[in-house]
Protein backbone atom coordinates (compact mmCIF):
# COMPACT_ATOMS: atom_id res chain seq x y z
CA UNK A 1 0.00 0.00 0.00
CA UNK A 2 1.40 3.44 -1.08
CA UNK A 3 2.07 5.53 1.70
CA UNK A 4 -0.21 9.07 1.06
CA UNK A 5 2.21 11.20 2.46
CA UNK A 6 3.17 12.48 -1.76
CA UNK A 7 0.17 13.87 -2.49
CA UNK A 8 -0.06 15.89 0.42
CA UNK A 9 1.67 18.76 -1.43
CA UNK A 10 -1.06 19.44 -4.09
CA UNK A 11 -3.16 21.65 -2.43
CA UNK A 12 0.01 23.30 -1.27
CA UNK A 13 0.90 24.33 -4.98
CA UNK A 14 -2.34 24.85 -6.03
CA UNK A 15 -2.20 27.69 -2.99
CA UNK A 16 0.91 28.98 -4.23
CA UNK A 17 -0.19 29.63 -7.52
CA UNK A 18 -3.38 31.44 -6.66
CA UNK A 19 -1.10 33.54 -4.77
CA UNK A 20 1.15 34.52 -6.89
CA UNK A 21 1.30 38.39 -7.90
CA UNK A 22 1.86 37.75 -11.55
CA UNK A 23 -0.45 34.66 -12.42
CA UNK A 24 -0.53 33.02 -15.56
CA UNK A 25 -3.66 33.28 -16.74
CA UNK A 26 -3.96 37.06 -15.97
CA UNK A 27 -0.72 38.06 -18.14
CA UNK A 28 -1.28 40.79 -20.49
CA UNK A 29 0.36 41.87 -23.31
CA UNK A 30 2.88 45.09 -22.23
CA UNK A 31 4.08 46.16 -25.47
CA UNK A 32 0.70 48.03 -26.85
CA UNK A 33 0.56 51.33 -27.70
CA UNK A 34 -2.53 53.28 -26.03
CA UNK A 35 -4.98 54.65 -28.22
CA UNK A 36 -3.88 58.34 -29.61
CA UNK A 37 0.01 58.12 -28.93
CA UNK A 38 2.50 56.68 -31.69
CA UNK A 39 2.10 53.56 -33.27
CA UNK A 40 -1.73 53.14 -32.79
CA UNK A 41 -3.55 51.74 -35.60
CA UNK A 42 -4.79 54.60 -36.76
CA UNK A 43 -2.01 56.94 -36.66
CA UNK A 44 1.18 57.13 -38.44
CA UNK A 45 4.56 55.25 -36.59
CA UNK A 46 6.18 58.66 -36.54
CA UNK A 47 3.40 60.99 -36.20
CA UNK A 48 1.68 62.01 -33.03
CA UNK A 49 -2.16 61.82 -32.90
CA UNK A 50 -4.94 63.12 -30.68
CA UNK A 51 -8.51 61.56 -30.50
CA UNK A 52 -10.83 63.37 -33.12
CA UNK A 53 -8.57 62.00 -36.36
CA UNK A 54 -5.72 64.69 -36.27
CA UNK A 55 -1.89 63.55 -36.89
CA UNK A 56 0.57 66.20 -36.31
CA UNK A 57 3.67 65.24 -38.31
CA UNK A 58 4.97 68.73 -38.54
CA UNK A 59 8.56 69.84 -38.28
CA UNK A 60 10.02 66.49 -38.21
CA UNK A 61 12.51 66.57 -41.02
CA UNK A 62 10.37 63.96 -43.02
CA UNK A 63 11.16 63.24 -46.86
CA UNK A 64 8.17 61.68 -47.66
CA UNK A 65 4.29 61.53 -46.55
CA UNK A 66 4.73 59.23 -43.86
CA UNK A 67 2.91 55.34 -44.23
CA UNK A 68 0.63 53.42 -42.87
CA UNK A 69 -2.52 56.32 -43.36
CA UNK A 70 -5.89 55.52 -42.07
CA UNK A 71 -9.27 55.67 -43.25
CA UNK A 72 -9.77 57.79 -40.21
CA UNK A 73 -7.36 60.58 -40.17
CA UNK A 74 -9.49 63.85 -40.53
CA UNK A 75 -6.29 66.16 -40.20
CA UNK A 76 -2.90 65.66 -41.05
CA UNK A 77 -0.18 68.21 -40.62
CA UNK A 78 3.16 67.97 -42.66
CA UNK A 79 4.08 71.11 -42.46
CA UNK A 80 7.85 71.90 -41.74
CA UNK A 81 9.31 68.38 -43.73
CA UNK A 82 11.37 67.90 -46.38
CA UNK A 83 8.53 67.02 -48.82
CA UNK A 84 10.01 67.83 -52.02
CA UNK A 85 7.60 65.79 -54.16
CA UNK A 86 4.16 64.19 -54.21
CA UNK A 87 4.20 61.25 -56.44
CA UNK A 88 0.93 59.28 -57.42
CA UNK A 89 -0.86 57.91 -54.62
CA UNK A 90 0.91 60.03 -52.01
CA UNK A 91 -2.15 59.80 -49.45
CA UNK A 92 -3.80 56.09 -50.28
CA UNK A 93 -5.80 54.85 -47.52
CA UNK A 94 -6.64 58.77 -46.35
CA UNK A 95 -10.09 58.97 -48.06
CA UNK A 96 -11.30 60.55 -44.77
CA UNK A 97 -9.14 63.34 -44.58
CA UNK A 98 -10.50 66.84 -44.58
CA UNK A 99 -7.51 68.87 -43.99
CA UNK A 100 -3.84 68.68 -45.12
CA UNK A 101 -1.11 71.12 -44.30
CA UNK A 102 1.89 70.74 -46.38
CA UNK A 103 3.30 74.36 -45.54
CA UNK A 104 7.37 74.91 -46.18
CA UNK A 105 8.48 71.51 -47.94
CA UNK A 106 10.41 72.86 -50.86
CA UNK A 107 7.88 71.13 -52.24
CA UNK A 108 8.60 71.70 -56.22
CA UNK A 109 7.10 68.75 -57.70
CA UNK A 110 3.16 67.57 -57.83
CA UNK A 111 2.33 64.89 -59.91
CA UNK A 112 -1.17 64.88 -61.49
CA UNK A 113 -2.62 61.70 -59.59
CA UNK A 114 -1.10 62.71 -55.85
CA UNK A 115 -4.32 63.81 -54.44
CA UNK A 116 -6.39 60.83 -56.05
CA UNK A 117 -8.88 59.52 -53.59
CA UNK A 118 -9.10 62.64 -50.99
CA UNK A 119 -12.99 62.88 -52.37
CA UNK A 120 -13.35 64.35 -48.76
CA UNK A 121 -11.06 66.74 -48.55
CA UNK A 122 -12.18 70.53 -47.56
CA UNK A 123 -8.71 72.69 -46.83
CA UNK A 124 -5.04 72.80 -48.75
CA UNK A 125 -2.57 74.20 -47.81
CA UNK A 126 0.50 74.65 -50.33
CA UNK A 127 1.96 77.68 -49.62
CA UNK A 128 5.75 79.09 -48.98
CA UNK A 129 6.65 75.78 -50.81
CA UNK A 130 8.66 75.84 -54.48
CA UNK A 131 6.02 74.94 -57.33
CA UNK A 132 6.61 77.07 -60.67
CA UNK A 133 3.95 75.15 -62.59
CA UNK A 134 0.75 72.64 -61.72
CA UNK A 135 0.04 70.14 -64.28
CA UNK A 136 -3.57 69.59 -66.17
CA UNK A 137 -6.09 68.16 -63.49
CA UNK A 138 -3.88 68.27 -60.43
CA UNK A 139 -7.06 69.43 -58.33
CA UNK A 140 -9.67 67.80 -60.29
CA UNK A 141 -10.45 65.07 -57.87
CA UNK A 142 -11.23 67.85 -54.58
CA UNK A 143 -14.32 67.90 -55.69
CA UNK A 144 -15.06 68.82 -52.11
CA UNK A 145 -12.59 71.73 -51.64
CA UNK A 146 -13.83 74.88 -50.06
CA UNK A 147 -9.85 76.65 -48.91
CA UNK A 148 -6.66 76.31 -51.39
CA UNK A 149 -3.26 78.34 -50.64
CA UNK A 150 -0.62 78.32 -53.31
CA UNK A 151 0.70 82.15 -51.79
CA UNK A 152 4.44 82.22 -52.03
CA UNK A 153 5.75 79.86 -54.58
CA UNK A 154 7.08 80.34 -57.96
CA UNK A 155 3.76 80.17 -60.43
CA UNK A 156 4.10 82.39 -63.17
CA UNK A 157 1.08 80.63 -64.62
CA UNK A 158 -2.28 79.33 -63.42
CA UNK A 159 -4.24 77.55 -66.31
CA UNK A 160 -7.95 76.79 -65.52
CA UNK A 161 -7.58 73.21 -66.11
CA UNK A 162 -5.14 73.19 -62.93
CA UNK A 163 -7.34 73.92 -60.91
CA UNK A 164 -10.68 72.25 -62.69
CA UNK A 165 -14.06 73.10 -61.79
CA UNK A 166 -14.27 73.21 -57.71
CA UNK A 167 -17.69 73.93 -57.22
CA UNK A 168 -17.02 74.88 -53.26
CA UNK A 169 -13.81 76.48 -53.69
CA UNK A 170 -14.74 79.81 -51.40
CA UNK A 171 -10.86 81.47 -50.62
CA UNK A 172 -7.83 80.94 -53.30
CA UNK A 173 -4.86 82.47 -52.10
CA UNK A 174 -2.20 83.19 -55.41
CA UNK A 175 -0.02 85.87 -53.34
CA UNK A 176 3.44 86.82 -53.39
CA UNK A 177 3.56 84.08 -56.49
CA UNK A 178 5.28 85.78 -60.30
CA UNK A 179 1.60 86.12 -61.79
CA UNK A 180 1.25 88.68 -64.39
CA UNK A 181 -2.05 87.95 -65.40
CA UNK A 182 -5.11 85.14 -64.47
CA UNK A 183 -5.72 82.69 -67.68
CA UNK A 184 -9.37 83.72 -68.95
CA UNK A 185 -11.73 81.52 -67.63
CA UNK A 186 -10.28 80.54 -64.61
CA UNK A 187 -12.12 82.41 -62.45
CA UNK A 188 -15.34 81.63 -64.32
CA UNK A 189 -15.12 77.84 -63.08
CA UNK A 190 -14.97 78.82 -59.42
CA UNK A 191 -18.56 79.70 -58.70
CA UNK A 192 -18.55 79.59 -55.21
CA UNK A 193 -15.32 82.01 -55.00
CA UNK A 194 -15.79 85.07 -52.86
CA UNK A 195 -12.45 85.42 -51.14
CA UNK A 196 -9.40 85.93 -53.53
CA UNK A 197 -6.01 86.72 -52.18
CA UNK A 198 -3.52 88.56 -55.20
CA UNK A 199 -1.20 91.33 -53.39
CA UNK A 200 2.86 90.50 -53.84
CA UNK A 201 2.52 89.81 -57.79
CA UNK A 202 4.02 91.62 -60.43
CA UNK A 203 0.62 92.05 -62.14
CA UNK A 204 1.21 93.71 -66.18
CA UNK A 205 -0.86 96.41 -66.93
CA UNK A 206 -3.12 95.61 -70.10
CA UNK A 207 -5.80 93.62 -71.99
CA UNK A 208 -4.98 90.66 -70.35
CA UNK A 209 -5.90 91.48 -66.43
CA UNK A 210 -9.84 92.02 -68.11
CA UNK A 211 -11.53 89.09 -66.87
CA UNK A 212 -9.88 89.85 -63.15
CA UNK A 213 -10.68 93.30 -63.21
CA UNK A 214 -14.43 92.30 -64.45
CA UNK A 215 -14.30 89.82 -61.12
CA UNK A 216 -12.82 92.05 -58.66
CA UNK A 217 -15.85 94.66 -59.82
CA UNK A 218 -18.14 91.91 -58.91
CA UNK A 219 -16.32 90.86 -55.38
CA UNK A 220 -14.74 94.40 -53.52
CA UNK A 221 -11.55 93.44 -51.63
CA UNK A 222 -11.24 94.95 -48.08
CA UNK A 223 -9.88 97.98 -48.79
CA UNK A 224 -6.38 97.57 -47.27
CA UNK A 225 -6.01 94.58 -49.74
CA UNK A 226 -7.39 96.47 -52.51
CA UNK A 227 -4.69 99.21 -51.87
CA UNK A 228 -1.63 96.85 -52.54
CA UNK A 229 -3.26 95.62 -55.51
CA UNK A 230 -1.46 97.24 -57.90
CA UNK A 231 -0.07 96.46 -61.93
CA UNK A 232 2.96 98.20 -63.97
CA UNK A 233 2.15 99.73 -67.61
CA UNK A 234 4.77 97.65 -70.02
CA UNK A 235 7.63 100.32 -70.62
CA UNK A 236 6.98 102.45 -67.51
CA UNK A 237 7.78 102.84 -64.54
CA UNK A 238 4.28 104.18 -63.38
CA UNK A 239 2.04 101.75 -60.90
CA UNK A 240 -2.08 101.48 -61.08
CA UNK A 241 -4.00 100.06 -59.23
CA UNK A 242 -6.07 97.08 -60.27
CA UNK A 243 -9.88 98.38 -58.69
CA UNK A 244 -9.20 101.43 -61.11
CA UNK A 245 -10.34 99.76 -64.20
CA UNK A 246 -13.43 99.98 -65.61
CA UNK A 247 -14.90 97.60 -68.41
CA UNK A 248 -14.25 101.14 -70.89
CA UNK A 249 -10.70 100.90 -69.85
CA UNK A 250 -10.56 97.65 -71.88
CA UNK A 251 -12.72 99.05 -75.00
CA UNK A 252 -9.90 99.11 -77.23
CA UNK A 253 -8.91 95.13 -76.62
CA UNK A 254 -10.22 92.47 -78.79
CA UNK A 255 -13.52 90.52 -77.13
CA UNK A 256 -12.87 87.08 -76.38
CA UNK A 257 -15.82 84.73 -78.07
CA UNK A 258 -18.52 83.57 -76.44
CA UNK A 259 -19.73 80.22 -75.97
CA UNK A 260 -21.92 80.04 -78.52
CA UNK A 261 -19.33 81.49 -81.03
CA UNK A 262 -16.59 79.00 -80.21
CA UNK A 263 -19.13 76.05 -80.53
CA UNK A 264 -20.26 77.42 -83.89
CA UNK A 265 -16.29 77.56 -84.84
CA UNK A 266 -15.29 73.90 -83.69
CA UNK A 267 -18.47 73.07 -85.46
CA UNK A 268 -18.06 74.31 -88.86
CA UNK A 269 -14.54 74.23 -89.18
CA UNK A 270 -14.20 70.49 -89.33
CA UNK A 271 -17.05 70.59 -91.92
CA UNK A 272 -15.57 72.77 -94.14
CA UNK A 273 -11.94 71.70 -94.23
CA UNK A 274 -13.80 68.15 -95.25
CA UNK A 275 -15.76 69.68 -97.84
CA UNK A 276 -12.60 71.50 -99.25
CA UNK A 277 -10.53 68.31 -98.87
CA UNK A 278 -13.50 66.54 -101.21
CA UNK A 279 -13.51 69.47 -103.49
CA UNK A 280 -10.31 69.41 -104.13
CA UNK A 281 -10.22 65.30 -104.41
CA UNK A 282 -12.66 65.64 -106.92
CA UNK A 283 -10.76 68.54 -109.05
CA UNK A 284 -7.95 66.17 -109.02
CA UNK A 285 -9.59 63.05 -110.05
CA UNK A 286 -10.77 65.40 -112.94
CA UNK A 287 -7.64 67.04 -114.46
CA UNK A 288 -6.05 63.46 -113.88
CA UNK A 289 -8.43 62.13 -116.17
CA UNK A 290 -8.48 65.05 -118.76
CA UNK A 291 -4.36 64.04 -118.82
CA UNK A 292 -4.73 60.42 -119.33
CA UNK A 293 -7.18 60.85 -122.01
CA UNK A 294 -5.04 63.18 -124.21
CA UNK A 295 -1.80 60.96 -123.32
CA UNK A 296 -3.90 58.31 -124.99
CA UNK A 297 -4.75 60.23 -128.30
CA UNK A 298 -1.28 61.56 -129.14
CA UNK A 299 0.03 57.64 -128.28
CA UNK A 300 -2.78 56.12 -130.92
CA UNK A 301 -2.26 58.89 -133.24
CA UNK A 302 2.03 58.26 -132.83
CA UNK A 303 0.87 54.46 -133.52
CA UNK A 304 -1.34 54.84 -136.51
CA UNK A 305 0.34 53.75 -139.88
CA UNK A 306 0.48 57.09 -142.97
CA UNK A 307 -1.88 56.51 -145.36
CA UNK A 308 -0.62 55.83 -149.26
CA UNK A 309 -1.25 58.23 -152.01
CA UNK A 310 -4.06 58.02 -154.15
CA UNK A 311 -2.14 56.51 -158.02
CA UNK A 312 -5.35 57.96 -159.72
CA UNK A 313 -6.10 61.27 -158.04
CA UNK A 314 -10.03 62.55 -159.25
CA UNK A 315 -10.06 65.22 -161.88
CA UNK A 316 -10.99 68.76 -161.10
CA UNK A 317 -14.68 68.47 -160.46
CA UNK A 318 -15.31 71.71 -162.66
CA UNK A 319 -13.02 70.53 -165.24
CA UNK A 320 -10.27 73.06 -165.28
CA UNK A 321 -7.09 71.54 -164.53
CA UNK A 322 -5.27 72.32 -161.41
CA UNK A 323 -2.80 75.90 -162.02
CA UNK A 324 -0.42 74.74 -160.47
CA UNK A 325 -0.43 71.49 -163.52
CA UNK A 326 2.28 72.17 -166.05
CA UNK A 327 0.82 70.24 -168.14
CA UNK A 328 -2.66 71.82 -168.18
CA UNK A 329 -3.95 74.16 -171.21
CA UNK A 330 -4.36 77.17 -168.85
CA UNK A 331 -0.44 76.87 -167.76
CA UNK A 332 0.48 76.90 -172.00
CA UNK A 333 -1.61 79.85 -172.53
CA UNK A 334 -0.52 81.52 -170.07
CA UNK A 335 3.00 80.27 -171.82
Amino acid sequence: MRSPSWSRPRPLLLLLLLLSPWPVWAQVSVTASPSGSPGAPDCPEVCTCVPGGLASCSALSLPAVPAGLSLRLRALLLDHNRVRALPPGAFAGAGGLQRLDLRENGLHSVHVRAFWGLGALQLLDLSANQLEALAPGTFAPLRALRNLSLAGNRLASLEPAALGALPLLRSLSLQDNELAALAPGLLGRLPALDALHLRGNPWGCGCALRPLCAWLRRHPLPASEAETLLCVWPGRLTLSPLTAFSDAAFSHCAQPLALRDLAVVYALGPASFLVSLAACLVLGSGLTACRARRRRRCRTATLRPPRPPDPNPDPDPHGSASPADPGSPAAAAQA
